[in-house]
């Protein structure tokens, strides 16, 4: 069995290629792919050839780990069934092509585990579960709601949908780009100069800048936390005395797992979180290297679908 899979041959440079892959097993499903979704923070690193040593890495590769399909194939051990709609966190079906994360392919074989059912009627939406799910890993267990978040694209607004339906005080976003500055539901959007707060309790940034922790724990209660929600190319630091005086920590949100799925799905399927007004961008297969340049050139593009369908 083969597939058409966008694949980063080396930074900058995409192509479509057909691809074999993996024979399916009694634990795994193939899946027909119907949308993936374009990730702005760690496939924009893979793209510009900024991602830090990580496991997996290398090119040539298959990114993607935002998809959704339907299953053609169920092994019998896999849990799943034909028919079944179901989002992929990605695969690694393609031989000697690295999967990281592999899921930007018309068809993939994965195990039936890694794999979490969704309504059909979703659609495209379905995309979005990723960056749902990163964002409520981050304010997941006893952790404050944010009160400040800085970044408005997909993830921040994501952020802020779920402090709101976790019934906290609306939170103020920081944005400084204009083409981001609109689009919020139940909160406000702020330049940095314009908001003269100083005792902010749970600062979330989703920016992927490295060089705003200073400013930020300027922006700290005593006591305060910052948590860095996005993904860094760049070495971290800060001043001491400030972070001291403040008393200030410092928290990392790590990857979702299969759990933060099911919660997100809850919130979706109850109509806690809604995913409408997220996906602002869409491209053909074919089209992919424009798409992904449009993706993380264009600030206007908070998230490139690529549909599969027309394969």
């Amino acid at each position: 069995m083969d597939a058409l899979a966008i694949v980063l041959e080396e930074p900058k440079r995409i192509a479509l290629n057909r691809l074999a892959i993996a024979a399916a097993g009694p634990q795994d499903v193939v899946v027909e792919i119907a949308w993936s979704g374009v990730s702005t923070g760690t496939e924009r690193l893979l793209w510009s050839g900024a991602m830090p040593p990580f496991p997996g890495m290398g090119y040539p590769l298959v990114p993607g780990y935002e998809s959704i399909g339907r299953v053609i194939e169920a092994g019998a051990d896999s849990g799943r069934h034909e028919g079944d709609w179901v989002f992929v966190p990605g695969a690694q079906c393609f031989g000697a092509i690295r999967g990281l994360f592999g899921g930007s392919a018309s068809r993939v074989t994965v195990p039936g585990a890694r794999v979490t059912p969704v309504d059909e009627n979703l659609g495209e939406r379905g995309v979005m579960l990723a960056l749902a799910a990163t964002a409520w890993h981050a304010m997941a267990g006893d952790h404050a709601a944010p009160d400040l978040i800085i970044g408005h694209g997909a993830l921040g607004r994501l952020l802020a949908r779920l402090t709101l339906a976790a019934g906290a005080p609306a939170p103020v976003v920081w944005e400084i780009n204009p083409d981001r500055m609109d689009g919020a539901e139940g909160y406000r959007v702020l330049r940095p100069e314009d908001d003269p707060r100083r005792d902010y309790r749970a600062i979330y940034d989703v920016s992927g800048d490295a060089n705003l922790l200073d400013s930020l724990v300027g922006r700290l209660a005593k006591g305060g936390e910052i948590v860095l929600a996005g993904f860094y190319a760049e070495r971290l630091s800060f001043n001491f005395a400030p972070a001291f005086m403040k008393e200030a920590r410092l928290r990392i949100a790590a990857e979702f797992s299969p759990a933060d799925l099911d919660a997100v799905g809850r919130q979706i399927a109850s109509g806690a979180l809604g995913l409408d007004g997220l996906i602002t961008h869409h491209s053909a297969p074919g089209e992919a290297g424009k798409a992904y340049d449009t993706a993380f050139t264009d600030a206007s593009c908070l998230k490139m679908v690529i549909d599969w369908r027309t394969c």
